[in-house]
């Protein structure tokens, strides 16, 4: 069986996510944990909420063991970018923008 969780909307880049969604891929649901609770970046701990919310719906909806679990897929897509505007000298303007991104996590136990 394949259990999916998806977050929307999260304030890092997506260029800054898939470095940390790369290193859980493929790996057992407790090491993956273990990888997420001691990475440093910002968007390891919104990963981390994602895969215990994933793990929580395996074990509610499908009775699965935790056990038997592995991140069986995970992709991060490019969201909304905010645009804004950041006033210079002599009439002149910098752009910032600020960049969003959807991550989407599926654990099975049948990989």
């Amino acid at each position: 069986m394949r259990i999916e969780a998806s977050a929307r909307q999260i304030r890092v880049s997506p260029q800054k996510a898939r470095l940390v969604v790369d290193q859980i891929r493929g790996l057992p649901v407790a090491t993956a944990l273990d990888v997420l609770q001691f990475d440093v970046q910002k968007s390891a701990r919104m990963v981390h909420k994602l895969l215990d919310s994933a793990i929580a719906n395996a074990e509610h909806n499908n009775n699965a063991s935790v056990d038997d679990l592995k991140v069986s897929e995970v992709y991060v897509n490019e969201g909304l970018t905010m645009k804004r505007i950041r006033r210079h000298g002599r009439g002149r303007v910098g752009h910032k923008y600020r960049r969003t991104c959807h991550i989407t996590l599926a654990v099975s136990d049948d990989l």
